[in-house]
C-alpha cells in the first residue's frame, strides 16, 4: 500500500495556495461523512511521482499527518491546464 506524507495547514485562500505552489508544495483536503475535514499541505514531487502508478487511483493509501496515520482514497485531483503540475487534491476517509 502506498504511503504519503502530509502536514496540516491553518490558512486557506488563493494567495496562500500560490505561495505553497511557488515552494513546490500544493494544498489538499481530507474529508469524510462523519469526521471533520483536515486541510493539508503536500509535497508536489512526491505526489506527482506516486500518481503515475495505477495503485494511486484504484487502491487505498496511507496518509501520514504528523504522528497520525489515516487510510484514505483519492477523490479528485485538479491539474494545471498545460503544465505538468498538480494544483489540488481531495482525499476521503476509508
Amino acid at each position: 500500500m502506498l504511503t504519503l506524507q502530509a502536514d496540516k495547514r491553518q490558512e486557506k485562500g488563493k494567495s496562500f495556495s500560490r505561495r505553497l505552489r511557488i515552494n513546490n508544495k500544493f494544498p489538499g483536503v481530507l474529508y469524510g461523512s462523519d469526521k471533520s475535514e483536515i486541510l493539508l499541505i503536500l509535497d508536489h514531487n512526491a505526489v506527482f511521482n506516486l500518481q503515475k502508478k495505477y495503485e494511486f487511483y484504484k487502491e487505498n493509501l496511507f496518509l501520514l499527518i504528523g504522528d497520525e496515520k489515516y487510510k484514505v482514497k483519492v477523490q479528485a485531483i485538479q491539474r494545471h491546464a498545460f503544465k505538468l503540475k498538480l494544483l489540488h487534491i481531495d482525499f476521503i476517509y476509508v
